[in-house]
């Protein structure tokens, strides 16, 4: 089926040759108010533009995240508006394949009531330009799922762990739980003692069983596909740049 555009071009041509206009538009079976139709200019060409460029910036955020990030900006817009022309700019993100593992035992994770109740603790790693080491200790309040800190390091001893909680307490206090798997830097005698000393219970997940320690393993996840995998380091110091810009974020 011919569109209007051509339509109205058939009828101009008709009416070149001599006949009339109504004439013309009985002949292509064409309304006249077809004809003198003129579609009213995209009220959403700006706020399209705005989505793409956001979306192109932030290439694993989703529908939701950009309305988040449009809000931020100070535009006032329905979120359905934001999901449909998303849609049809067919920026959906897609979704990076995982390797199938076992299900195994599931438990319950309580989420607590308030903030600083429990912390969740867990290490990241990646590699900077030269090929060596970053390794990433990620902190989440479990009430929140506040990022409380990422902070990347060539290596980071128990010692060192207890370092980064003195410097977060003096600004927030220590919660009440840590909850972390079993590697060394979490079991060893230098957090153990700041655990006591600072009359904190540490809760030691079951070995082999990530499900226990499930909203840090959620957090590293969004951490890796959100900003390790789009990133490339070339240094230490510019790793620490762009992963503490990404955790405001």
């Amino acid at each position: 089926m011919v569109g209007a555009p051509a339509r109205r071009e058939v009828v101009r041509w008709i009416c070149g040759r001599g006949l009339t206009e109504r004439h013309a538009l009985q002949v292509i079976g064409m309304s006249a108010s077809s004809l003198r139709y003129h579609p009213a200019p995209d009220r959403n060409a700006e706020l399209r533009q705005t989505i793409v460029a956001l979306a192109h910036r932030y290439r694993r955020y989703g529908a939701g995240m950009i309305y988040l990030k449009v809000r931020q900006q100070g535009l006032t817009v329905n979120h359905k508006r934001i999901e449909r022309l998303y849609a049809e700019a067919q920026l959906q993100v897609r979704r990076r394949t995982r390797k199938k593992v076992p299900v195994g035992e599931r438990q319950p994770l309580v989420r607590p009531e308030a903030a600083n109740e429990v912390w969740s603790m867990d290490f990241v790693f990646d590699r900077s330009a030269e090929g060596r080491a970053i390794k990433c200790l990620t902190i989440v309040d479990d009430a929140t799922h506040e990022s409380v800190a990422i902070v990347p390091e060539r290596a980071i001893s128990g010692q060192h762990v207890t370092r980064i909680l003195d410097h977060l307490a003096a600004t927030r206090g220590v919660p009440q739980v840590i909850r972390t798997d079993n590697g060394k830097e979490f079991c060893g005698r230098a957090m153990l003692t700041w655990a006591h000393a600072h009359s904190v219970t540490l809760r030691l997940i079951e070995p082999g069983k990530p499900n226990q320690n499930a909203y840090i393993e959620s957090f590293n996840g969004r951490l890796r596909d959100e900003c390790l995998n789009e990133q490339w380091f070339l240094t230490l110091a510019h790793a620490q740049a762009i992963i503490e810009a990404w955790r405001r974020e």
